[in-house]
């Protein structure tokens, strides 16, 4: 029998703030977690993920952030948090499950297909078996191919799917074709299919998925988790116009690489003391900041002036 995970609705991979000198600023992220949880309707945190800059988080910092976030998660009702596991080493990510499962506070692993060594499907469902039989934690598997260059199939899928520990899948391949709608038809007991790419996840949400984890939910978590809740209602009509304006947002912040326009437009709303991004990646533009940064205040104003 698979683990309860409750996996649905919105999960927002907070990103991790820093100081101008590029240390966490530890407050900062306590408040957008409670933000998106509270203010936002989020139904988790995602904490590690690609958003967060995990690459480049040293291994304290790194226990920081599953700590602020944990506490968030605890205050908030037990509202569940994912910690992604980025790692092309089964072994290393072994112990890093087993490290997270002790503390008791992480509902599920976000974890890729191993990437850059691309050990092709069977590699990959060897590495995840081993993943689920040894590590303790429910897994939610992270099919991003463009990242880490190793396409999975849907029936691949089917069978990670089928494996006791895993619990659900981030689907971004970047595409809603034939494969995405016969995984999205599927029915694996205690496997929830979440969208993974912003842009286009409110049509995913009308083919079936049960959630999202959205980098973009970062900066209008509200519309987020109401773009979800439409769908699961049925209410077709509001859910388009809504899932439309947020797909314009969401191109706008992934204007440059992620997540150097979303700390941009953060740190314009005064969320986080600066919109530093650790190398290799670079401070977005200020064009890129504004143009976002309008379209994530649009809804709001539009609703004032009703």
């Amino acid at each position: 029998m698979k683990p309860e995970a409750n996996l649905t609705g919105l999960f927002v991979p907070l990103v991790t703030p820093f100081t101008d000198d590029l240390r966490l600023a530890p407050d900062a992220l306590a408040l957008l977690a409670d933000e998106a949880l509270s203010v936002g309707g989020a139904r988790g945190l995602v904490a590690l993920g690609t958003t967060a800059e995990a690459a480049t988080l040293t291994p304290g910092e790194k226990r920081a952030v599953v700590r602020i976030c944990s506490a968030a998660c605890r205050a908030h009702g037990g509202a569940p948090l994912i910690v992604g596991v980025g790692t092309n080493d089964t072994a290393a990510a072994i112990t890093t499950l087993q490290e997270l499962a002790q503390s008791g506070d992480v509902a599920a692993a976000l974890v890729p297909t191993p990437p850059y060594t691309r050990p092709g499907e069977a590699g990959t469902l060897a590495h995840f078996t081993a993943l689920a039989e040894h590590g303790g934690l429910p897994l939610v598997v992270y099919d991003i191919p463009y990242r880490t260059g190793q396409p999975l199939s849907t029936s691949t899928l089917k069978v990670l799917g089928n494996l006791p520990q895993v619990v659900g899948v981030k689907y971004a391949t970047g595409v809603i074709d034939a494969a995405a709608m016969e995984l999205l038809g599927s029915s694996i007991p205690g496997f929830a299919v979440l969208g993974g790419d912003d842009a286009v996840i409110s049509p995913l949400l009308a083919a079936g998925a049960r959630g999202g984890i959205l980098a973009s939910a970062n900066v209008r978590t509200g519309d987020y988790a109401e773009l979800i809740s439409l769908w699961q209602r049925d209410a077709a009509g509001p859910a388009r116009r809504l899932g439309a304006e947020l797909a314009r947002l969401s191109a706008a912040l992934f204007a440059e690489p992620n997540p150097a326009v979303i700390k941009g437009v953060l740190h314009a709303q005064g969320r986080i003391p600066s919109p530093a991004v650790r190398l290799p990646l670079l401070a977005a533009s200020a064009d890129s900041v504004r143009r976002a940064a309008e379209l994530a205040a649009s809804r709001a104003h539009q609703e004032t002036a009703a």
